[in-house]
């Protein structure tokens, strides 16, 4: 697995199934050494098995291995649409059959041996979850008060993550503050605690994934990083108000909506204390 930037805030994580050499050899060639995130695999099983262990931003589909094997991973755009699948094709006489197979399970777009090559890790870049999810999160939501340079660019670290783990200080560091400066200054008259937010984004994720057929809570928990589908129920629960099963049906509005209404800032240690013990 090799690890880089795709020009986004992390690594981009681009999952391959491929029987073929040559098909090995161009995703190779488009996603060189520590510059993504890059797991090639040969059988359908670690394809599928791949989608459960961690945060996957593009599929590519090899339509030239045995017909199977690939008609399964095209099935699999249907149990996970929130990853683009790609097809990588030898576009040879007898491939328009599976090629368009492809199409009807609603595959992202279709890359051409020797005529596409170059554009195969721009494509992917474009297509990646991350990237969608942080250009639809971009300008942060007007009810969050995130009004200040400072908190706009923390909000834009934050969700350049895609619901990935990110602590304060890596926010810090991407603005060249320290980590107390930032808490202080995005916490200040009124406004939401960057932990919360950091929390919330991270649901948002975890709501976007729930609506994928082929994803339970334990799934969603373990791609996002969540200790344990009991951390990403207890962190649900505090931040919007709800048990993580019910997240598919809720739109990031939604989400938003419920965490400014009383949630947005941790409670004293004090007002905690004088609850337990009343």
């Amino acid at each position: 697995m090799n690890e880089v930037v795709l020009g986004g805030a992390v690594p981009l994580s681009v999952l391959v199934y491929a029987a073929r050499d040559r098909a090995r050899h161009v995703v190779k060639e488009a996603f060189p050494r520590r510059r993504t995130r890059l797991s090639l695999v040969r059988n359908v099983r670690e394809f599928e098995r791949a989608f459960r262990v961690g945060l996957i931003d593009a599929a590519l589909v090899d339509l030239g291995g045995p017909a199977e094997d690939v008609m399964r991973a095209i099935e699999l755009a249907r149990e996970f649409p929130s990853t683009p699948f790609i097809a990588l094709t030898p576009y040879r006489p007898n491939d328009a059959s599976i090629a368009a197979r492809a199409a009807a399970y609603d595959f992202a777009d279709m890359l051409v041996e020797g005529t596409d090559d170059h554009v195969v890790r721009e494509v992917v870049a474009l297509r990646a979850f991350t990237t969608r999810f942080a250009e639809a999160l971009a300008p942060p939501p007007e009810s969050l008060h995130l009004d200040t340079p400072l908190r706009r660019d923390s909000w834009r670290v934050v969700v350049g993550h895609a619901g990935r783990p990110i602590h304060t200080n890596v926010v810090a560091a991407a603005l060249g503050v320290t980590r107390e400066h930032l808490s202080r200054a995005f916490g200040a008259a009124g406004a939401p605690n960057l932990k919360r937010v950091i929390d919330l984004v991270r649901l948002a994720a975890a709501a976007e994934l729930s609506k994928n057929p082929g994803y339970d809570v334990g799934d969603v928990a373990r791609v996002l990083g969540f200790a344990s589908s009991s951390h990403l129920s207890t962190t649900s629960q505090r931040i919007v108000g709800i048990r993580p099963t019910s997240l598919a049906r809720l739109r990031t509005v939604d989400l938003v909506d419920r965490f400014v209404h009383g949630r947005m800032r941790s409670r004293p240690a004090a007002v905690r204390t004088r609850r337990a013990g009343s």
